[in-house]
């Protein structure tokens, strides 16, 4: 079975849930990065959860960045996540030493910490919450964000199994939310679902023959599947964005790259990947550099005068 998201509904509409199977895109990102079994499985589990929040948004515009600032060997995670649920993401500090190696999610995320989500909804300003990490296993933290800064009782599942080699066996998560409007009968129902389920990578394992439409019917008697996305760890850069960024340097550092590095390598920290700019490309950078930097002189040269004449 490939990486996908499934929404749906179940209790006449009255509990919404969301689960993904993430096993490739994790796999995808412990590879762009050579990651330690640790630190993907952490990265993994944000991943994992971030693809589902995602897929809350409401428009193809809009997107949000999670940031898990912990007190452990790892530092911080940052991942963004896009309305189709594709997600990117990093680890601060992956490398870990053989005794790291060993620890627990929560002790490689450390706490005290925090779990800040901010959402760019293309308004004046971002929205964002942040709230104190509770255990740093991941699921839990997002269960009391999701309840304390969102208003909505959730419950959330996620795991990452990875073998000794490496290799991702599998992955996923669920987020179970219920609406105003439930009653304590159909909350009382969702407790013994959830009570009843195995954790998240045996869910996978068991599915990964069939769709995770199955699961979703399998939990609810009037389950109604919304929808049955792919997702992926897909990153958002790009040799011409990245040449943008390059615009924003000084002339000195453009000319200090041509003349005595003769050229520049650039690296996207979502996703590893390296954009080679040769002298001629860097030269072509810096020439649009000085002449937007006249540009700019002149116009602000105008407005002055301009204000001059009013003064006069």
């Amino acid at each position: 079975m490939k990486d996908q998201l499934v929404k749906a509904m179940a209790l006449d509409g009255r509990v919404r849930f969301y689960i993904d199977r993430t096993t490739d895109l994790i796999q995808d990102a412990m590879d762009r990065f050579d990651l330690p079994n640790g630190s993907a499985d952490a990265l993994g589990r944000v991943l994992s959860i971030a693809s589902i929040m995602g897929s809350m948004l409401k428009s193809e515009q809009e997107m949000l960045t999670i940031n898990i600032l912990g007190t452990g060997p790892l530092g911080s995670i940052v991942v963004d996540a896009y309305s189709n649920g594709n997600v990117r993401g990093f680890v601060a500090n992956p490398e870990l030493t053989p005794e790291e190696a060993h620890l627990p999610v929560h002790d490689l995320i450390g706490l005290p910490g925090t779990l800040i989500v901010t959402k760019d909804l293309h308004m004046e300003e971002n929205w964002s919450g942040t709230v104190e990490l509770q255990n740093g296993e991941i699921g839990q933290d997002f269960a009391y964000y999701f309840t304390l800064s969102e208003q909505t009782p959730t419950a959330v599942s996620v795991g990452v199994k990875i073998d000794e080699n490496g290799v991702v066996q599998s992955a996923g998560a669920l987020v179970l939310q219920m609406m105003p409007d439930a009653t304590d009968a159909e909350i009382s129902i969702c407790e013994n679902v959830l009570s009843g389920l195995k954790p998240m990578t045996e869910l996978i394992e068991h599915y990964d023959d069939s769709s995770l439409d199955q699961l979703a019917l399998d939990m609810f008697e009037d389950t109604k599947i919304l929808a049955n996305d792919p997702i992926a760890f897909k990153c958002t850069c790009s040799k011409e964005k990245t040449a943008g960024l390059l615009r924003t340097v000084s002339k000195g550092h453009l000319k200090e790259m041509i003349e005595e590095d003769h050229g520049a390598d650039v690296t996207c920290n979502f996703c590893n990947t390296t954009y080679h700019f040769d002298e001629d490309e860097l030269k072509e950078i810096l020439e649009e550099t000085e002449k937007n930097l006249t540009e700019s002189e002149e116009l602000e040269s105008h407005v002055s005068e301009d204000q001059g004449d009013l003064a006069a």
